[in-house]
């Protein structure tokens, strides 16, 4: 088709749309996702692997951010820019892609990565990496092993905000608590681990569990505890650990932010109290 075809096609109020140099949307509507993805792999060209915040929308991954930018990792020796809504990142460890839904996609751990890398917002990072090790989408050592590999000063700001759902922590607000344990001078906590009574009966899987001195530490939000079948799972599991002998300490996710001095206090106070009964016989799972 001639060019001039093509572009007479493709201005204003015609019938195509120019989407990327070299890219044309047979149609004059917004393009989708599926289509912006697809054009920014024609761009970027044969053995471009997608990355970032749309390679997790592929796996199934919910905890987004809603952006229009499709970022690209391409090799390094390429000489492609990064254009209109597309992110061409060069380099030198491209990864073996999986094929998600026909196109080629970078794996979880570097995917989480790459996304948090330009998340603008540190809590965005660490919901998407929370949600990738408790879905069991990647393990954390995946997630640790891929910061270690990247640049380090393009990740030295978001090491800090990483570094509980690298311990354990699920959520945001498991990692709000890891941090003010952190400061807490309370012995070591472990996150998200089963925890059995003397006959090896399921008693709980604590957000936070300290085993030295069996204490059992819950966010519980008023959402996900306070109404129906929650509430009920929440009775009856405070109801095992009475009956297991655990001290358990339970705060509102949104204190552990507007009251942080208060919580710290109440957790060292629940050690301390924990600390002066004997330990109770209960294991990890």
């Amino acid at each position: 088709m001639p060019r001039r075809t093509i572009w007479r096609r493709c201005e204003r109020g015609g019938v195509w749309r120019m989407l990327l140099p070299g890219v044309v949307l047979l149609g004059n509507g917004e393009p989708t996702d599926e289509q912006r993805i697809e054009a920014a792999l024609l761009h970027a060209h044969e053995g471009s692997v997608l990355t970032g915040v749309h390679a997790l929308r592929r796996y199934g991954l919910c905890n987004l951010p809603v952006i229009e930018e499709v970022h690209v990792l391409v090799p390094a020796e390429r000489a492609i820019a990064s254009t209109g809504f597309v992110h061409i990142e060069r380099t030198r460890r491209l990864p073996s892609p999986r094929i998600r839904a026909g196109v080629p996609t970078a794996p979880v751990f570097r995917a989480v990565i790459d996304a948090a890398r330009r998340a603008a917002d540190q809590d965005v990072a660490v919901a998407m990496a929370a949600e990738a090790v408790q879905r069991q989408f990647c393990p954390p050592w995946a997630l640790a092993e891929e910061l270690d590999r990247q640049h380090r000063a393009e990740t030295r700001a978001l090491r800090p905000s990483l570094e509980p759902i690298l311990g354990g922590a699920h959520s945001v607000a498991e990692a709000d608590a890891w941090k003010l344990w952190a400061r807490s001078g309370v012995p070591e906590f472990q996150w998200n681990v089963k925890v059995l009574d003397a006959e090896g009966r399921f008693v709980a899987k604590p957000d936070g569990w300290c085993d030295e001195v069996g204490l059992a530490w819950e966010i519980d939000s008023r959402g996900c505890h306070s109404e129906g079948d929650h509430f009920r799972a929440t009775l009856a599991r405070n109801a095992r650990y009475a009956a297991a002998g655990i001290v358990v300490l339970q705060t509102l996710p949104s204190r552990l932010r507007t009251e942080p001095d208060a919580v710290l206090a109440e957790l060292v106070a629940a050690h301390s109290s924990a600390q002066r009964r004997p330990r109770p016989e209960v294991h990890l799972g």
